[in-house]
């Protein structure tokens, strides 16, 4: 039996490869990208089922590439995730 295959494309290391860890254990087989460049890429080589897209690289924003993922992989599912970096404290009204 193939196993499910999940590529994240994300700059932060640490969170790829803590997602890497938890898909594995899940019986998942999981392929890494960190950079918006990487996407087309991977995309072809690996041929995932599920995409986990930051839309905060490097190179560009990931959002501008799911119109083109979904024409060339209509099955394909994808998550477009991101983390927001607050600059100053947090307080409440």
């Amino acid at each position: 039996m193939n196993k499910s295959k999940v590529l994240i494309i994300d700059d932060e290391l640490d969170y790829c490869l803590i997602m890497k860890s938890y898909f594995e254990t899940k019986g998942y087989e999981v392929f890494l990208g960190y950079t918006r460049k990487d996407c087309p890429r991977l995309l072809k080589e690996k041929n995932p089922d599920i995409l986990l897209l930051d839309n905060n690289l490097p190179d560009g924003r990931g959002w501008e590439l799911v119109d083109p993922i979904i024409k060339d992989h209509p099955s394909l599912k994808i998550y477009l995730i991101s983390a927001y970096h607050q600059t100053e404290p947090f307080t409440t009204s």
